[in-house]
């Protein structure tokens, strides 16, 4: 979780919104020398539908790509198999066996970085 506060901390927003409290020509400044970039996605049910819940979505590069590649990622493994049986249920329409992650509202002890991310 670390790792991931740290480029949170280090993101600037993708595109441009007043309500980040500065002028267009400085974000544009921001999102040239930043190595983070950052914006919500609508997040999906099981058939793909969109939902009214956003997922946030990030983006490396420079510094930030060489130490995710290098120090952060902690583990990969191939779930292949498993999300094609995981898909199997979704396609008969049978949720009840599909096993879905336990998910909840990332708030973080730092209130200005939850401001930053309008978690709040």
């Amino acid at each position: 979780m670390d790792a991931f506060k740290k480029y949170l901390e280090n993101a600037v927003y993708s595109s441009y919104n007043e309500r980040v409290g500065i002028s267009r020509e400085e974000w544009q400044n921001q999102v040239k020398e930043s190595s983070v970039r950052l914006q919500w996605d609508p997040d999906h049910d099981p058939f793909g539908g969109k939902l009214e819940r956003r997922a946030i979505q990030i983006g490396l590069r420079n510094e930030f790509t060489r130490s995710f590649a290098k120090e952060d990622i902690i583990l990969i493994e191939n779930i292949s198999d498993f999300v094609k049986e995981q898909y199997q249920f979704v396609l008969n329409g049978d949720l009840d066996n599909l096993i879905l992650p336990e998910e909840k509202a990332l708030l973080f002890d730092d209130e200005d970085l939850n401001k930053k991310l309008r978690l709040k």
